[in-house]
Order: structure tokens, then C-alpha cells, then sequence
């Protein structure tokens, strides 16, 4: 490697490290608009160097270097190293380009927040952490990176730490990804035993030598190998990228400020566990009943995490739900072995999923903090940016032709029909019913928010039933006040991110699936696995260009679902409101399930959390009342207080009676002296 491209390598990952670090250490001793220069310029320029490195990549450079020796025990080394190759590059550049749009439109909407310093601080240590995590080439770093971005979001989410509900919030973020990490942890300890390394090119090399291996986890019952140690390191991607059962952390997370939700859910932290897997190609490969259960997981999670965005009334959470969906759908694609499907979507997804949280941020803004959309309605008129950038991420969102999300997300559709393995049949009516779910729901909040009667002028907004903040309202506008688009600092990262939401797929399509830029980085075993195969035929055959796909998007089923979707959600809310009332109160019984989140959170707090306090009770009243307290501590001092108050009767004062202990005592040791001689 030469230098020049060393220091480039490092200075990405470091600059929003340094950044971090001097507005974190001195903050509130600097000029409060430092805050914002010094983060955005390490981020700004980690993105310029990100896309210097993606465009050197595309022309043929690719890395593996370890960079720092940790620590060496044994025959293990532990270093620090990066992985440089397409996949890298354009996560990198996914990722400093979405951290640089959250950044600047933080300005606007944390900009009388007392904790100004500490937010940029963090953000640019949550893009540090993120990037450690796709550049490295071990998984020592990646687990580093893994648990460095759990933690910042854990800052994050509980950023307002006088709120009881954030800190709730960010305490379950923290305990479920536990139950992930412990599962990717197991996963790297079974990598590392078996495969007598933790680098990703060692561990790949070797892998089809053990693609039979057995391991025994129980007595007498063998596993395979591969099977155990992708489903292990899947758990891993489950409680990061929020798949079910671990996914009731994410909607929670709304209480941290916006800018956050869009970093957490949109390019970050939660596609990093698609981002493993898709690395992690040659393991998965070698075990089909690990893709199924990917599938499987991935089908439920896009299906039912998309019928709950449909009752949510909070505008950060329908988008939330959406993403919990979105992930489900990349999940799938990763389980039919269309792994660079899924990379597709994650592109395309960051940039629609960060534009629909900024404006719903936006939106906020205008309403004086209230987040319900039935107090919202014709905001159009109010915030024509918000609402037009809305639209296009909302359209790109459902798959519209042209629009990114149609070609990432039609693609995905088509991998799994063209898949055969266990579970396929299922989570391919699962991605084709949750077109239309995605639909009806995405554009129940459109019409609510941006169309119809202005219905906030019918609520009186002291209310303020749902603050984004307790501390202050950001712009001090009064209740009576019009909506209104808050600044450039907020509009322009939406028009920003609008641009790429509308053209990226239709960019992009051919050279990410068809062509060779996953070649070398991403394994899929065509023999066994065809979907892709497959999929590139009917491209070429069929569709032959990304205008053909998308005019053929029109005749295609999907297209016909999210159609209905949309008609069906403007003919409810805008024509007959009076509709899902009544749908509401004849199936009562549907919409209690609902509301409940499928009982995930009752049944955790009951049976995990009531059960930990339970056995906790139990082990402090038998293990410290009875036996520390009682027996031990208490027990002893009762026990010689007994003895002594029995001898001190001996000690009576009177000459007889020690006259007569001394020759019972001289008797006793002759007695005794005789018998051992």
C-alpha cells in the first residue's frame, strides 16, 4: 500500500475520532459554533475521502492490511486492519454521506438545546464507530466497531437523560443488543477455536475444508459446524438490525432527538448486522439451514413489523415501523443468497429512510413539537420543501418505478421467488403482502400530515401531548403561529437526500447486481443457491436496461399492490374517514394485538424482567436474609452467645469452685497423657 493511501485510509475513520474528542473534552469551553465547524469538517472531509476511495476501488484496488498489532496471546494474533474493496467503499461512502446530511441538519434542530456540544460530539463518535466497523478485516475489529456503535446509540437514545421514558428506552436498546452481542460473541469464540484465526481471508480460505465438520454442543448430538456458527453470528445481526424476536428496541428509540433516529435507523447502526452478513457470504453459503432461518426471521420481521406501522399515530414511529420492515426485507434477500440485493437496498434504503426522518423532523419543527399526525393536515401549503422531499422518499419508499426503492426492492421480490430453499414459498407471499402494507401505511401518514383539512388549527397546542422535547421548544414559536419550514440548515440536507431517493437505483442497478462490482467480495455458491443466477437471466432477457425494469414495473404484481395501497389509504383518510373507525371497532379484538406490539414487550417484561427480579428477591431472602445474615453472621454471634452464657456460670467468684476445675482439669489431661503414651 502506498503512503498516500494509508493516511488517506486512516485519516477517514480518525478525523471524526479527533472531532468528537475536542468538542466532547472542551465544548463548553469553546465558542458553541464550534460545536457544529470542527464535527462537520471531519465528517465532510471523511466523506470526500470516502469517495476518492470508492471511485479507486471501482477501478480495481482492493486492500487487506493489518494496520496495529493489539495484542498477541498464544498462537492468536489480535490486530487492527482494514478490508478495503467495493462493498467496504460504498458503505463508507453511504455512511459519512448520511452522518454529514444528520449532521448539518442538527444545527437547525438542536440549535437552543443546552446540550449542543455533547450531541455533535456524539454523532461524530457514532460515524467513527460505524466506520471502524465496516473497514475492518477481522472480527475483533468488527466486534469492537459492533459494540462501539451500541454504546454511542445508547448515549444517543437516552440524550435526554431527565426523561424518564429516554432512559427507559435506551436501557432496553442496551439490554436486547446485549442478547444479540452475546450470541455474535459465541458466534466469534466458535470461529476462532475452529478456524484458528479471527482474520476474515484465513477464515474464508478455510472454511470449505470444515463445510462437514461436527461439533458436539450437547452430549451425544451432533451439529454441523457451519450451521451453529452462522446462526450464531446471525443472532448477532438480529439484535442489531432488529429482527424478531429482538427487534422491540427500535421504536422505543424514538425518544432520542431526531437527527438520531435517521443515524440509527437509516444508514448506521441497524443495516450493520446486513452488512456482516453479506461479508460473511462464504459461511453462510456453506449452511442452507442457516439461510432458511435468516429467511424465515427476515420474512416475519418485514410482514408483521409492517401491519404495526399502520395503527401508530406518532409520526416517528410509522417510520420506524417502516424500517423495522425494510430490514425484514433485507434479511430475506440475504437468506435467498442475494446478498448484493440486500447491499442494494441498504443503499437505497439510507437515503429514503434518513430523508423521511428529517422531514418528519421537519414536520415536528412546524408543529410546535406535537408528533400525532391527526392533529396534523394540508402542511403542503405551509412547507412545500418538507412536502415535496416527503413525497419523493414516500414514493421511493413503496417501489415506485424509476424511484430507488423500486429497483432494490423488486429486485428482492424476485430473488426469493426464484429461490427454492425452506421457508421461500413463505417469505415470498410475505414481501409481496407487505408491498401493499408498506403502501397503505406510508401514505396514511402522507395524507394525514401534508393533505386535508388543517387540523391543527382545531387543537389547542398547549397540550403538547407529544414533545420531541421536555427542555424547550427549539423555536420558540408560539401555539397560534402558522407552520412554516424551519431553515436551509434543515431543508437543504432533505433536497440533498431527495436527489439520490429518486435516481440512485436507476443509477446503480446494473453495476451493483449484474455487474462485476461485487465480484471477489461477495460468494454465492450458484450451484446450490440459484436466485441470482436466475435473477441476471430474466434481466437480461426480459428487461435488458433500468428504464426497461421500471416500464416493466408497471404490469408487475407488486406495482399493482402498492397502487391499491395508496388508493385504499387516500380513499379512507381523505374520502371517508369514518371507514377505519368503524374497521377499528368491528375488529376490536385485531387491533388490541396490535396495539400491543404481538404482547413482545408484555411478555418480556413479565417473564424476563419480572422473572430476573423475582429470582433476585428469592436469592436475597434465602441467600443474604437466611443464610448470610441469618446463619452465618447472626447464626455465629447467637452461637457463641449461647456457649457463653452456659460457661459463664463457671465463673462464679468463689476459690472451691476454680479449686475444683483445676483438679477436674489436672484428672482430665493425666486421663488424656496416659492414653496417648
Amino acid at each position: 500500500m502506498n503512503m498516500s493511501m494509508s493516511k488517506i485510509l486512516l485519516l477517514i475513520p480518525i478525523l471524526p475520532l479527533i472531532a468528537a474528542t475536542i468538542v466532547g473534552l472542551f465544548g463548553r469551553k469553546l465558542p458553541r459554533h464550534y460545536a457544529h465547524v470542527l464535527t462537520i469538517a471531519g465528517v465532510g472531509l471523511a466523506f470526500v475521502l470516502s469517495a476518492y476511495v470508492l471511485n479507486q476501488t471501482m477501478h480495481g484496488f482492493t486492500l487487506n492490511e493489518t494496520v496495529y498489532r493489539w495484542l498477541t496471546s498464544g498462537a492468536f494474533n489480535f490486530e487492527v486492519g482494514f478490508l478495503i474493496d467495493n462493498l467496504t467503499a460504498m458503505m463508507m461512502v453511504v455512511v459519512t454521506f448520511v452522518s454529514l446530511m444528520v449532521h448539518i441538519y442538527t444545527i437547525g434542530y438542536m440549535h437552543e438545546d443546552p446540550g449542543y456540544s455533547r450531541f455533535f460530539s456524539y454523532i461524530s463518535l457514532f460515524t467513527f464507530s460505524m466506520l471502524m466497523l465496516v473497514m475492518s478485516n477481522n472480527f475483533m475489529q468488527l466486534f469492537f466497531g459492533w459494540e462501539a456503535v451500541g454504546l454511542v446509540s445508547y448515549l444517543l437514545i437516552g440524550f435526554w437523560y431527565t426523561r424518564p421514558t429516554a432512559i427507559y428506552a435506551n436501557l432496553k436498546a442496551f439490554l436486547v443488543n446485549r442478547v444479540g452481542d452475546f450470541g455474535f460473541l459465541l458466534g466469534i469464540g466458535m470461529v476462532l477455536f475452529h478456524f484458528g484465526s479471527l482474520d476474515y481471508a484465513t477464515v474464508f480460505e478455510a472454511a470449505p475444508r470444515l463445510a462437514s465438520a461436527q461439533v458436539q454442543i450437547l452430549p451425544n448430538i451432533d451439529w454441523s459446524l457451519m450451521t451453529v456458527t452462522c446462526i450464531l453470528l446471525f443472532v448477532g445481526a438480529m439484535g442489531k438490525s432488529a429482527q424478531v424476536p429482538l427487534h422491540v428496541w427500535l421504536p422505543d428509540s424514538m425518544e432520542g432527538p431526531t437527527p438520531i433516529s435517521a443515524l440509527i435507523h437509516a444508514a448506521t447502526m441497524v443495516t450493520a448486522g446486513i452488512f456482516m452478513v453479506a461479508r460473511m457470504s462464504p459461511l453462510f453459503e456453506l449452511s442452507t439451514t442457516a439461510l432458511s432461518t435468516v429467511m424465515v426471521i427476515g420474512a416475519i420481521t418485514a410482514l408483521f413489523m409492517g401491519f404495526l406501522g399502520i395503527i401508530q399515530n406518532d409520526i416517528k414511529r410509522v417510520v420506524a415501523y417502516s424500517t423495522l420492515s425494510q430490514l425484514g426485507y433485507m434479511t430475506v434477500a440475504l437468506g435467498a443468497s442475494a446478498y448484493s440485493v440486500a447491499i442494494f437496498h441498504l443503499m437505497t434504503h439510507a437515503f429514503f429512510k434518513a430523508l423521511l426522518f428529517l422531514a418528519a423532523g421537519s414536520v415536528i419543527m412546524g408543529m410546535h413539537h406535537d408528533q400525532d399526525i391527526r392533529n396534523m393536515g394540508n402542511l403542503k401549503k405551509y412547507m412545500p420543501v418538507t412536502w415535496i422531499t416527503s413525497l419523493i422518499g414516500s414514493l421511493a419508499l413503496i417501489g415506485t418505478p424509476f424511484f430507488a426503492g423500486f429497483y432494490s426492492k423488486d429486485s428482492i421480490i424476485e430473488a426469493v421467488k426464484f429461490s427454492h430453499i425452506n421457508g421461500s414459498g413463505f417469505a415470498y407471499f410475505a414481501v409481496l403482502a407487505g408491498v401493499f402494507v408498506t403502501a397503505f401505511y406510508s401514505f396514511r401518514l402522507y395524507f394525514l400530515v401534508f393533505h386535508g383539512r388543517e387540523k391543527w388549527r382545531e387543537v389547542h397546542h398547549d397540550a403538547h401531548a407529544h414533545h420531541d422535547d421536555d427542555h424547550d421548544h427549539h423555536h420558540g414559536l408560539s401555539p397560534t403561529d402558522d407552520p412554516h419550514e424551519p431553515g436551509w440548515v434543515v431543508t437543504a440536507p432533505l433536497i440533498l437526500l431527495a436527489i439520490p431517493s429518486a435516481i440512485v437505483g436507476y443509477v446503480a442497478i446494473e453495476s451493483m447486481l449484474f455487474g462485476d462490482f461485487f465480484n471477489q467480495v461477495i460468494f454465492v455458491d450458484a450451484n446450490a443457491h440459484p436466485a441470482m443466477q436466475h435473477l441476471a437471466h430474466h434481466y437480461h432477457e426480459l428487461l435488458h436496461s433500468p428504464a426497461g425494469m421500471a416500464l416493466h414495473g408497471f404490469l408487475t404484481l407488486p406495482f399493482a399492490l402498492a397502487a391499491s395501497g395508496v388508493l385504499i389509504s387516500w380513499f379512507f383518510y381523505m374520502k371517508r374517514p369514518d371507514i377505519p373507525a368503524t374497521i377499528q371497532r368491528k375488529c376490536n379484538l385485531i387491533y388490541q394485538v396490535l396495539e400491543n406490539k404481538y404482547g413482545f414487550d408484555s411478555f418480556n417484561e413479565r417473564f424476563f424482567a419480572g422473572g430476573s427480579r423475582f429470582i433476585g428477591s428469592k436469592l436475597w431472602q434465602i441467600g443474604d436474609v437466611q443464610l448470610i445474615d441469618g446463619a452465618m453472621v447472626n447464626g455465629t454471634a447467637n452461637l457463641i452467645a449461647k456457649i457463653s452464657s452456659k460457661v459463664r456460670h463457671l465463673q462464679s467468684g468463689l476459690i472451691y469452685h476454680y479449686a475444683f476445675a483445676m483438679i477436674i482439669g489436672v484428672f482430665l489431661f493425666l486421663t488424656f497423657f496416659i492414653k496417648i503414651n
